[in-house]
Order: structure tokens, then C-alpha cells, then sequence
């Protein structure tokens, strides 16, 4: 029997196939493409393959996140109990010039990215802000007394942690836009000075 009606028939056939072609049309795009599962497509012409949901569970990254996240708890356990209180280090030197030189970096970037409106400046900013913080919580921590004390705390609440501030407001996209800002954003156009 064919489709007399000059339409398409609701499954999606072509105006004037018989009933056996479409089931075969059917067939052969039932083999092609993915079987969906029962969630929601994530978006036009877009389904999922069909897989045992503790398979599915087990490979989301929040999943890996979340189960080293709650692995650590009982590491910072350990670690408070047998660590030392001091310990002599190596390359020290190395590791701060290095720490340093990775929030310069990062700062740079962010502020090049950013000034060529390139929105991945939000994910130089997360990286500097996060590195600033732990500098500043490192250099208070191994502080010795008094003046060197004086001065990491100085340094964290004078430099670093408002640096990290600024950074955290550009990740997450709640820094201060002016006029002028945005017209650095529009290709050709150049704010005029006053």
C-alpha cells in the first residue's frame, strides 16, 4: 500500500514510499544509530548509548571528584598524626622561585587574556587565585616567629589574598564591567581618552 496523501506519514517517510520500504528504512536506522537511554537527549538530533547505569555512574567525573574528595578525609587523619612537626628540605629555594613564577605567569596571562576579551581569562584566573591562596597560606605556616611572621602575614592580607579576591570575582564572571570596557571588546572600536 503507498501513501496517496502526498505527506509524509508521522514516523517521518518520504511522500509516496510503500509501507515496506519504510519499515526497511527503519531497520537499517535502528542499526545505525545509538539506542537513547532513558534520559533526555542533551540536544537537537543528540542521544546517549545505552549502558548499565553503575557504568554510567562510576565514569562521571563529579563521581571521581566526589569519591577521592571523600578519600582524603581520612588521609588528613593520617597525615596530622605521623607527619613531623619540622623537616629539613632540599631545593627549597627552587620551590618558592617556582610557586612565584607560576602566579606571575598566571597573572600575565589572565590579564592578557582578558584586556583581548578571550573569556578563558576565567580559567587563568581560577588557576592564579587558587596558586595565591596557597602561597599566602604556606609562607604564614612556615614562618619562624616574629619578623618573618610579621611579614608573611603582611604580604597574605596586603598582596595575596586580595590578588586571589580579584582573581576568584574574574572566574567566576562578577568583576566590574565599565562602558569603556566593553567598548575594548568590540573589533575596530578603541575607547576615546578624555
Amino acid at each position: 500500500m503507498t501513501d496517496t496523501g502526498g505527506g509524509a506519514d508521522q514516523a517521518g517517510g518520504v511522500p509516496g514510499t510503500t509501507d515496506r520500504a519504510r519499515k526497511e528504512i527503519r531497520a537499517m536506522t535502528a542499526l545505525c544509530s545509538p539506542t537513547p537511554t532513558a534520559a533526555p537527549a542533551t540536544g537537537p538530533g543528540k542521544s546517549r548509548r545505552t549502558r548499565p547505569a553503575l557504568a554510567r555512574r562510576l565514569v562521571r567525573p563529579q563521581s571521581a571528584l566526589l569519591v577521592s574528595g571523600v578519600a582524603l578525609v581520612p588521609w588528613l587523619y593520617v597525615l596530622a598524626r605521623t607527619l613531623p612537626s619540622t623537616a629539613r628540605v632540599g631545593h627549597w629555594n627552587v620551590a618558592w622561585v617556582g610557586l612565584d613564577a607560576l602566579e606571575a605567569l598566571g597573572l600575565l596571562s589572565t590579564a592578557a587574556l582578558r584586556r583581548r576579551g578571550d573569556d578563558r581569562h576565567r580559567l587563568t584566573a581560577a588557576a592564579t587565585g587558587a596558586l595565591l591562596v596557597v602561597d599566602a597560606w604556606f609562607d604564614t605556616v612556615t614562618a619562624a616567629p616574629g619578623g618573618e611572621l610579621a611579614a608573611a602575614v603582611a604580604m597574605a592580607l596586603g598582596a595575596e589574598l586580595p590578588l586571589a579576591a580579584v582573581c576568584t570575582a574574574l572566574a567566576l564572571g562578577r568583576e566590574r564591567r565599565t562602558a569603556r570596557d566593553d567598548l575594548r571588546l568590540i573589533p575596530g572600536r578603541r575607547p576615546t581618552r578624555r
